[in-house]
């Protein structure tokens, strides 16, 4: 696989607050019509409406190998000077090291809160959307796979899928999510946005006026989720019980991604 050699792993965030953020910052990930899945679509998401959020420009690159590419394996990750930075919690590091911050206002409390809330999402939601990708042998063979392995031929594009699974499958296995039916994992789900429906209220954010990475976050999947099709409607019916939820989502939508001057 092509990987970058240039491109610097950043490990740990170095001191880049002296340097401005560039209109060339980069976005990686998958190719969008034909390889991202879900769970990927709405990490990348995330990190595109955080960016947003904070006023920071960025192009988004498609990339058969991107998955290759990232220094830490995970998707989606970005290409800032010669720096790399993969997932939403270290991007939220760098921008933070560069003077660009969604969270500075909460007092203690609330950054403890809403980091709690941010771990509900990703051991909720992503959880759930990894196992319907891999763990589910409908959605599993009927869109997973032939996604995935889309850009590569056979049979390196049937081992690489089938790779994933396994790695996919022995993740849920060591989190007790492998013996979980498909009707717990939408209960989970529905348990997730129960707690961040009864925590937004009638709010335009979690924490009120402002937006923080925690709203980037939830919006990335929710709306992922509500736009994307699987082999059920189910895991969206779990969102639209939300009425909170739903607006939030267009909310951001018309907020930060509809263009203002059609």
């Amino acid at each position: 696989f092509l990987v970058n050699h240039d491109l610097l792993w950043v490990n740990q965030i170095p001191d880049v607050s002296a340097e401005p953020w560039p209109e060339s910052a980069t976005l990686y990930q998958p190719l969008k019509e034909d390889q991202v899945l879900l769970s990927d679509c709405a990490s990348s998401l995330a990190v595109q409406t955080y960016l947003r959020m904070c006023g920071l420009p960025v192009e988004v690159m498609y990339r058969a190998n991107a998955e290759y590419m990232s220094p830490s394996g995970k998707i989606p990750f970005i290409h800032v000077g010669n720096q790399v930075v993969s997932e939403l919690g270290p991007i939220v590091q760098f921008t933070k090291a560069k003077g660009h911050s969604l969270s500075d206002g909460l007092d203690d409390v609330q950054r403890a809160e809403m980091k709690a809330y941010m771990e509900l999402v990703n051991n909720m939601l992503l959880t759930a959307e990894l196992y319907i990708q891999w763990c589910d042998d409908a959605t599993a063979t009927g869109i997973t796979r032939p996604r995935y392995s889309s850009p590569y031929s056979w049979p390196l594009s049937s081992f690489l899928a089938y790779q994933k699974q396994w790695e996919v499958r022995r993740k849920m296995n060591a989190i007790g999510w492998g013996g979980k039916t498909l009707e717990q994992v939408y209960e989970d789900v529905n348990q997730c946005c129960q707690a961040l429906s009864q925590r937004l209220g009638t709010q335009p954010f979690f924490f009120n006026k402002q937006p923080t990475e925690l709203d980037a976050l939830v919006f990335g999947h929710l709306f992922t989720i509500l736009t994307t099709r699987l082999t059920s409607t189910e895991l969206a019916e779990r969102i639209k019980s939300h009425s909170n939820l739903l607006s939030f989502c267009r909310r951001i939508e018309q907020t930060y991604f509809e263009d203002k001057s059609s």
